[in-house]
């Protein structure tokens, strides 16, 4: 077996470690559950699994402050689960269910909550980028130092709307962190044979928007990342972008066999750089935690899923009357 990488000299507590740990399971764990009920028919229409890209929205999550927001693409249940939604409102909202954060009319790719500042999963491609700047705008105009965090693919950067919004924000240097996490295959196509520069971020030089590459496969250098972009937003010189080269162990939706790689890549990445399994390594070999106490959390989690799913259950449908409800015209 390859030798997985660890991160070097964690810049970080125990406790922030082990919440790390606990967060990125949850996501890994929700997210397999979630495939199973696709599997059994109790999930319909699309649905876009995070599984590998844990670390992404674990480590960007730390770096926020109430007020902050957040808003993305259909792959958006880690970033439900991060931003502390209720993993049984979530699921719910995946089966259809009148206990969902949507009441059960959005499903997998169209969730939102108020009270966490999470505007939302956006089937379009590219879509959540503007509004993610009209979110920053509002920040500014209302004078907060909030940040908003606005997440996009590889396959999304080459979208014109994308540098639209890239100009406005820039213009006005809106308070707003583009994330673009990349996961190395868009859709279907690996990114070298779709996109004429290796580093994404660079786009932004552009409009002189400043950004960097970041290893999205290590929560902590993700962390530190965050760290560095929130800092330039709130001190109010614009936006940042934030390309977090990362890697999706399923297809790009659970109808997609991804054809388009070799099964021995898909292994080396998870024997190698796994983000989950590098944290517990590093908790096991800075003796912070035994096997037991890891063993412990991982029940925890699966006790608190198998509680979504069978809430997601059990919920009923929505009322016909529903149909009629949220509509603008």
């Amino acid at each position: 077996m390859a030798t997985r990488k660890t991160t070097k000299k964690p810049n970080t507590s125990k406790e922030e470690l082990l919440e790390f740990y606990r967060e990125m399971l949850l996501i890994r764990r929700f997210e397999e559950k979630a495939g199973q009920l696709y599997g059994m028919g109790l999930i319909g229409g699309f649905c876009h699994l995070y599984i590998g890209q844990e670390a992404v929205v674990v480590g960007l999550e730390a770096a926020t402050k109430e007020g902050d927001k957040r808003i993305t693409s259909y792959r958006d249940h880690g970033h439900m689960l991060a931003c502390g939604m209720d993993p049984k409102g979530v699921m719910a909202e995946l089966t259809g269910r009148e206990g969902g954060y949507s009441r059960g009319k959005g499903g997998s790719m169209h969730m939102f909550s108020k009270e966490k500042h999470f505007y939302g999963g956006h089937g379009i491609v590219g879509a959540q980028v503007p509004l993610g700047a009209g979110l920053a705008f509002a920040d500014k105009y209302n004078g907060t130092d909030n940040v908003t965090f606005t997440y996009f693919g590889d396959g999304a950067a080459n979208q014109g709307q994308v540098y639209e919004t890239f100009n406005m924000a820039a213009l006005w240097e809106l308070p707003v962190i583009f994330v673009i996490e990349n996961n190395q295959y868009a859709m279907g196509t690996a990114m070298a044979r779709s996109t004429s520069t290796p580093d994404i971020y660079t786009r932004g030089e552009a409009f002189g928007i400043p950004g960097e590459a970041v290893d999205g496969m290590d929560v902590l250098a993700v962390k530190a990342a965050s760290e560095k972009a929130v800092a330039h937003c709130r001190a109010g010189k614009g936006p940042y972008i934030l390309e977090v080269k990362t890697y999706r162990y399923r297809g790009h939706s659970m109808s997609d066999p991804a054809k388009y790689r070799t099964r021995e890549e898909v292994q080396k990445m998870r024997e190698e750089r796994d983000a989950i399994e590098n944290v517990r390594d590093l908790l096991i070999t800075g003796k912070h935690a035994t096997e037991d106490d890891l063993k412990a959390i991982d029940k925890e989690i699966k006790a608190i899923v198998s509680e979504a799913a069978d809430f997601s259950k059990e919920s009923p449908e929505p009322a016909l009357e529903e149909l009629y409800t949220d509509i603008y015209a």
